[in-house]
């Protein structure tokens, strides 16, 4: 068992695409394509979400039930592809992910009830669980082609397809444009984009890829690096998932926030994500793998302790502005890490760190309702600030395995 967590963040250059050998520069915007397209199929999809929900005539309780079963897709379709990767490859897995993202975005558009709409959403799930593990293990390969992070910044290519697709998803639905019609011509725009960089996407060498014997993982055999990584990933992403779902409720029912300022809780939030992904490789050449997760982390706790104590809405919006900065490295760097653990193959290592880091989506919502009904929204939301704080204790956890074992 040797999971090398500090070996696995640390590059012998700072290659630059511009300077790179041509493959490299190739797979690099095929990859950074791949993580844009991902942004704005999601995107496109939640953009529509209201005008989905009012053409089928749901209500809260079964509309609610329906978009489940997007988390239990992507519960099926995570470890899927991390079996498929570690035996096939990625660029395979993410060629066909991709492919497939785009032509399920068409499905919910043609749902016609509630049952077909969560079948709809399950597959759609499910390809984006998968599309998410390939294009990270991708992302590894390309980190070991220049020799030098890009992680964050591909994550931020992320984000900025979420911005871009949700801003144009706005306008189309304020100008009265049918779902089918929206997503029939999102979905071939993103098809072509698909269909153009598929050639340029990297293949690792066959020795790389049997380089790691473990393709398929039980919970007992994770590496502990792997475990920590994994636990990380579960605190970060159901902390993310909070801010999206109860930001705005904050705002608006704790801080009596009008409706604008509440919805710009979460807007600053994401725009401090968004920016600092883009500069999140460079502070981690400098800070390191351990440390850039812990400032990370730690900063977040503090920015949303300062918006949950703040007297109005105005002091609190700097405090969301924090935990998007904060929280803005985490996953993509946890993902590089469990990509690169030597005992284990580059596909399980992802697979393990998505799938439970996913369960923190699953869980999120009930938890932080469940304690605000028994308390108060307030005091819910202290959830997300404990576990930023245990992210930032379990990262010194993974380092010490790491230490122990060389």
């Amino acid at each position: 068992m040797t999971p090398m967590v500090e070996n696995a963040v640390e590059y012998p250059g700072s290659a630059a695409p511009e300077s790179a050998t041509g493959d490299a520069r190739r797979a690099w915007w095929a990859v950074v394509t791949v993580f844009l397209i991902h942004g704005l199929v999601f995107s496109t999809w939640v953009s529509r979400i209201p005008s989905v929900k009012t053409g089928l005539h749901l209500g809260d309780g079964v509309f609610g039930l329906s978009l489940f079963g997007s988390a239990v897709g992507s519960m099926i379709g995570i470890p899927l592809c991390g079996w498929y990767v570690a035996h096939r490859g990625s660029k395979s897995a993410a060629i066909w992910t991709c492919i497939g993202l785009c032509l399920a975005l068409l499905l919910p558009a043609f749902a016609v009830n509630a049952v077909t709409l969560f079948l709809a959403l399950a597959v759609f799930g499910a390809v984006l669980g998968a599309n998410d593990v390939a294009m990270n293990s991708q992302a590894v390969i390309v980190e070991r082609m220049l020799g030098t992070p890009w992680m964050s910044r591909f994550h931020g290519m992320f984000s900025i397809g979420g911005i871009a697709g949700s801003a144009m998803g706005g306008w189309l639905a304020s100008q009265r444009l049918q779902v089918t019609t929206h997503f029939i011509i999102m979905a071939a725009i993103f098809l072509g984009l698909a269909f153009a960089i598929s050639p340029m996407l990297p293949h690792a060498a066959r020795a790389e890829e049997s380089s790691a014997p473990v393709t398929r993982l039980r919970f007992r055999q994770m590496p502990v690096a792997l475990l920590a990584l994994s636990a990380i990933g579960f605190c970060i992403f159901l902390s993310e998932g909070a801010m999206a779902d109860w930001t705005a409720i904050y705002l608006r029912q704790g801080l009596n926030a009008g409706p604008g300022t509440a919805a710009a809780g979460y807007a600053v939030f994401s725009a401090a994500m968004a920016v600092f992904r883009m500069c999140g490789d460079a502070i981690t050449l400098r800070l390191g793998f351990a440390a850039t997760i812990r400032t990370g982390a730690l900063l977040a706790a503090f920015g949303l302790t300062c918006a949950l104590l703040a007297p109005g809405p105005s002091w609190a919006l700097p405090g969301f502005a924090l935990v998007g900065a904060g929280f803005s490295s985490i996953i993509p760097l946890v993902f590089a890490a469990g990509g690169r653990i030597e005992s284990v193959s580059e596909g399980a290592g992802v697979a393990a760190v998505s799938g439970i880091g996913y369960l923190g989506f699953l869980v999120g919502p009930t938890a932080i309702g469940f304690l605000s009904e028994l308390t108060s929204l307030r005091v819910g939301l202290f959830l997300v600030v404990l576990l930023s704080v245990l992210a930032a204790s379990l990262v010194s956890v993974a380092d010490r395995d790491a230490r122990r074992v060389r």
